[in-house]
């Protein structure tokens, strides 16, 4: 009869251990599951009332004068302006320093610095200005050729690109840094000067 009641004893035990073991499993998973309920709609309000976008970039003015001259290209100077838009309310944005390129024909014909790091407070306009000095291009050769026949055209294709390191700022919080690309497909008349519908033009841009 002792050794019945002993073993009945230890049976109440376990069952009574096991009940309390799993109504703290059960109240922890609730605790956990509630918090993250609460962190997804926090994260999810402060997405809506931030309203994250990327910067927008226009093309405002370029300028090649000499352009239609092939073999000058090598004491040409490419300048142009380009307004970058950060449209956030509450997001600013940190710049490293900007380099830009020229390409004609899918070939490279100025490149170097075009602005220092600088910091873009919420909805503001900065105007990226910049000079290139061009590279030279052979006299005789089939690039020379085909400048010279958009010049006299009246039309010529460039394309103008951008890079730069950028990241966000969310008050106190920073991201991590992206790498900007900014692509500007334009063209210019025979004096060198931004045609028409290459002016205000938005310019791609990834990261």
């Amino acid at each position: 009869m002792a050794v019945f009641l002993r073993d009945r004893a230890r049976s109440t035990s376990r069952r009574v251990l096991q009940s309390l073991t799993s109504r703290f499993v059960k109240c922890l998973c609730s605790v956990l599951l509630f918090l993250l309920l609460v962190t997804g709609v926090i994260l999810f309000v402060l997405w809506l009332s931030l309203r994250p976008h990327r910067p927008r970039f226009h093309l405002a003015a370029f300028s090649a004068p000499g352009v239609a001259d092939a073999a000058g290209l090598a004491d040409l100077a490419f300048a142009f302006n380009v307004t970058d838009r950060n449209p956030n309310q509450k997001i600013g944005i940190y710049y490293g320093a900007i380099s830009g390129a020229v390409y004609y024909q899918d070939q490279q014909v100025a490149s170097g610095p075009v602005m220092l790091p600088f910091y873009q407070p919420p909805k503001n306009t900065t105007a990226i200005a910049g000079k290139m000095a061009g590279t030279t291009i052979p006299s005789g050769s089939a690039m020379a050729a085909q400048l010279a026949a958009q010049a006299a055209a009246g039309r010529i294709e460039l394309r103008l690109e951008l890079s730069s390191v950028i990241r966000f700022k969310v008050r106190v919080w920073d991201t991590r840094q992206h790498h900007l690309h900014v692509q500007c497909n334009l063209a210019v008349g025979s004096d060198g000067e931004i045609l028409p519908e290459s002016k205000g033009v938005r310019c791609s841009m990834y990261f």
